[in-house]
């Protein structure tokens, strides 16, 4: 016991450091600040001072323990940004004082089909950043912190001048609606993009849809939200999923829809907005099954795909593609004290567009 927390266990004290974030004890998901250690930094490590990290949806669903899989206590966020403070003997990318992030992975198995495509994110041994066991048997903690240790294969650099507390979101955001942008060939001027929900990931899959030099028409269910879309993010059209007539005049006219919704809903209208051989892809996870009619699919040779972020050279990539088109999130920077109103707010969608932690200037151990 340390100043009434539960350091971390480790099966070696003599290779951890102290470190200090807020955690979630229970199922409440009420966070309070948590002393625990990290590893020290290897030869194959970067350290990195934490200075933003990012609040997403599943950062309440793990505090709150809504996958049925939570182990208290956590310390959650995998959007983190900062600068590196260490570097091990072997690191050859980073160096003292460059800007660094880490995002929804710190490790994976590095020998399987997946891992030698540069696509970590499904391996099968794949770790996430909180909530899991690391390979040296210890838990892993995330960004609402003050520092991280990560493998240099997992860190990623940022140029410098991009501002990083608008940035800490795509490392989660960016990468979820980037990779599948890529895979299925939206990433090509000309093409039309229908983008389902304008939060968090939306907003985000506007802006990097209109960087490709695609057409891309926002579909909700709010009409309150055209003149947001249009206007100040730049979608080309808006839809309001409700209205029969508009959604039949745009039959057949896209290349492929990002759906970023999460809460359970009838995907089927939105399925003949799309194009001969046309995706949708989920990048939403509702909790429920979807219901789905066939014929949608089978008149067109349409199809319902998957993805979940990125792997680390996608990753890279995408930060740097940001990097050159301006490309950040729209986010509201909070105290680390205001953590748990943020997250009562983020359960009603209450922010435009994340909640982003100023963790370097609000973030104390006293």
């Amino acid at each position: 016991m340390e100043n009434g927390n539960i350091a971390a266990a480790s099966p070696d004290e003599g290779h951890r450091r102290p470190a200090f974030g807020w955690a979630a004890r229970d199922a409440s998901g009420v966070l309070s600040p948590f002393t625990f250690s990290r590893r020290k930094n290897g030869e194959n490590d970067v350290t990195i001072k934490i200075l933003y990290c990012g609040i997403c949806h599943s950062d309440l669903h793990s505090v709150k323990n809504g996958w049925q899989n939570s182990v208290y206590p956590i310390v959650p966020g995998h959007e983190i940004v900062g600068v590196v403070t260490e570097v091990g003997g072997k690191v050859g990318r980073f160096k003292l004082g460059d800007h660094a992030g880490v995002g929804c992975m710190v490790n994976s198995c590095r020998s399987c089909h997946e891992c030698a495509r540069h696509q970590e994110n499904y391996c099968p041994g794949m770790i996430v950043t909180c909530n899991a066991t690391d390979a040296d048997g210890t838990v892993t903690y995330g960004g609402y912190s003050d520092s991280i240790v990560v493998e240099e294969h997992f860190a990623v650099k940022f140029p410098a001048g991009m501002p990083l507390d608008r940035s800490a979101p795509l490392l989660c955001a960016g990468i979820t609606v980037y990779s599948p942008m890529k895979r299925f060939g939206l990433d090509v001027p000309g093409k039309h993009i229908g983008v389902v929900g304008l939060g968090g990931l939306g907003h985000v899959a506007v802006k990097f849809g209109k960087a490709f030099g695609a057409k891309v028409t926002v579909i909700s269910t709010s009409p309150s939200k055209r003149q947001e879309a249009v206007e100040r993010l730049g979608a080309d059209a808006f839809l309001v999923s409700k209205d029969p007539d508009e959604m039949k005049a745009a039959w057949g006219t896209m290349d492929g829809i990002i759906n970023t919704v999460s809460a359970a809903h009838d995907v089927t209208p939105w399925l003949f907005l799309l194009k001969t051989s046309g995706q949708m892809i989920m990048v939403g996870a509702p909790l429920k099954p979807l219901e789905i009619y066939a014929f949608p699919l089978l008149l067109g040779g349409k199809s319902i795909v998957g993805s979940i972020i990125g792997g680390m050279k996608e990753t890279q990539e995408m930060i740097d593609f940001a990097a050159e088109h301006n490309v950040t999130a729209d986010i509201e920077l909070i105290s680390m004290d205001y953590v748990n109103k943020a997250m009562e707010r983020l359960a009603k969608t209450d922010v435009r567009y994340r909640f982003v932690l100023d963790i370097g200037n609000t973030l104390s151990a006293a």
